[in-house]
């Protein structure tokens, strides 16, 4: 069993900056990907960022390209999402996951319970 807990949402003006951070506990999972997904009130729940603990290759949704970075701290077992120029639309829950090598929720197996960013105008 792999426990996820999410950390750093907030309140944030557009333009603005927030980090997240999800800790990881709980059997070894060093073949998993890692991955940030959002969802929005009254949207589906869509991928964000992924990395991979060994290695660490990175991929990330179009949608936030050039202005959020994954990184990850194995010896601390933390994953964290820095988001920069964020916008209104980067609005939503945000959840970290730990799966496989995909932008699809039904690859991933274990779920945070999730943090709340809010950007305002």
């Amino acid at each position: 069993q792999v426990q996820l807990v999410e950390s750093g949402g907030g309140l944030v003006q557009a333009g603005g900056s927030l980090t997240l951070s999800c800790a990881a506990s709980g059997r070894t999972f060093s073949s998993y990907v890692m991955g940030w997904f959002r969802q929005a009130p009254g949207k589906e729940r869509r991928f964000v960022a992924g990395i991979r603990w060994s290695g660490g290759s990175t991929y990330y949704a179009d949608s936030v390209k050039g202005r959020f970075t994954i990184s990850r701290d194995n010896p601390k077992k933390t994953v964290y999402l820095q988001m920069n120029s964020l916008k209104p639309e980067d609005t939503a829950v945000y959840y970290c996951a730990a799966g496989r090598w995909s932008s699809n929720t039904r690859d991933y197996d274990y779920w945070g319970q999730g943090t709340q960013v809010t950007v305002s105008s």
